[in-house]
């Protein structure tokens, strides 16, 4: 007898049951197999006096120590990512140049420029994205206006270039570059400048300090700088939005990007930034990924990213921190700098003390908490599968870290040993 359910038998029914439960076994025990570990690499440590040593030395030395970069660069274009926080050539302030408080120094670069040159490198060109009301300055005349020596880097390699990223610069059209990770967490992919494609090495090259909103910046907090405000601001601002780009699109997701760009994959999910930030600076390294992570503790800010924060100070940890994989680099450098690496947002330094006339009320204390904080940007970076976070499992070579470490919380509040 046939008994019809549509256009099936019983019995084909029943096969076809048999199947789905089988399939559906099946992809629990593929959901039960745990992800891959995350990748891990050397870190190279090293301590340096000043800004005044032989730093194409120590880099030279810490390639080495790394396995070598030869084969990477030469005949290649190594684009580099510098950290010019609030890029706008406005000069010294407190009372130093803004290579020893919160931008990478100036020196650092000349001498990576200049070992990326010995290493045979076709082109070295230098990357960062300036204010907006500052678009059009060539970034050299920026940097010109905070004291570099400008024509000494561009002596340094046999063809150096500069380009302003906060928009088009000589590019005729945006980059579209797809998130590759395990998962994309906010967006999946960004529309970028063309100098973070068309290159074949690409460097961040960070200062070593804390964060306002982040508690730490490192070399994957400096890729933050790579959005291109000029487009990301293109949209109307809505109503009471922030009328920072970075701000209402990327840490509050007041607004979507304007249409035609890649628009957020929830837009439902956590606006506070202490959240978002984290997975989206995750996101970012997923769509251009890092090479190379140069660290500059040389001298840095501690407290803060820039002078303007509250309760920053000097210090001098005295590091240069350099790694091929980003996650792994900025861990080690967190452990430096006296942190956990695998800290939660109920620890230092993601516990933070936020200047609230700067901050949106519900960007202060969110709704589900007690206090201030964010999540850990490499251990989302490890979720991602990009590296690991495990000191462990990280081969740290150079300077010992036992003999390494700097306290930034112990010596912001001079509590460190004498």
């Amino acid at each position: 007898m046939r008994h019809c359910y549509g256009s099936f038998t019983r019995r084909e029914l029943l096969a076809g049951s048999a199947l789905a439960a089988g399939a559906w076994a099946a992809r629990r025990v593929e959901a039960a197999v745990p992800a891959p570990a995350a990748p891990s690499s050397p870190v190279s440590i090293a301590k340096v006096g000043g800004y005044d040593e032989d730093l194409v030395a120590h880099f030279e030395r810490m390639f080495d120590q790394l396995g070598g970069l030869g084969s990477r660069v030469r005949g290649k274009t190594v684009a580099m990512k510098l950290n010019l926080a609030g890029a706008a050539g406005r000069g010294r302030r407190l009372g130093v140049p803004a290579g020893r408080s919160h931008w990478v120094h100036p020196n650092v670069v000349a001498a990576l420029t200049t070992v990326f040159g010995k290493l045979g490198a076709k082109r070295v060109r230098l990357l960062e994205s300036t204010f907006r009301r500052n678009y059009g300055v060539p970034l050299e005349d920026t940097m010109l206006n905070d004291g570099w020596d400008v024509s000494a880097i561009q002596n340094a390699a046999s063809i150096v270039e500069f380009e302003d990223t906060n928009g088009l610069g000589t590019g005729k059209q945006y980059s579209r570059m797809k998130v590759n990770t395990r998962r994309p967490f906010i967006f999946p992919s960004f529309d970028l400048n063309h100098s973070y494609e068309d290159c074949d090495f690409f460097v961040s090259v960070a200062k070593m300090k804390n964060h306002e909103e982040l508690g730490i910046t490192l070399s994957m907090k400096n890729l933050f700088g790579i959005t291109p405000e000029l487009l990301y601001g293109a949209a109307p601002i809505p109503e009471g939005a922030s009328r920072s780009v970075r701000e209402r699109v990327f840490h509050y997701g007041q607004a979507q990007p304007p249409e035609g760009v890649p628009a957020e994959i929830d837009p439902k999910s956590s606006r506070y930034e202490g959240w978002r930030m984290p997975r989206l600076l995750t996101d970012i390294c997923g769509a251009r990924p890092i090479d190379l992570a140069v660290l500059d503790g040389i001298e840095a800010l501690m407290g803060g990213e820039s002078p303007g924060i509250p309760g920053t100070k000097l210090g001098k940890p005295q590091l240069l921190i350099v790694g091929q994989n980003c996650v792994c680099t900025d861990a080690v450098a967190m452990a430096a700098m006296g942190y956990n690496p695998r800290a939660s947002r109920n620890e230092k330094p993601f516990i933070l003390v936020k200047a609230g006339h700067f901050h949106p009320q519900e960007q202060v204390i969110p709704e589900s908490g007690t206090h201030a904080y964010s999540d850990n940007t490499v251990m989302t970076g490890e979720e991602a599968g990009i590296g690991t976070a495990d000191l462990s499992k990280i081969d740290i070579r150079g300077t010992p870290l036992k003999n390494a470490v700097y306290s930034y919380e112990e010596h912001r509040k001079g509590e460190a040993p004498a």
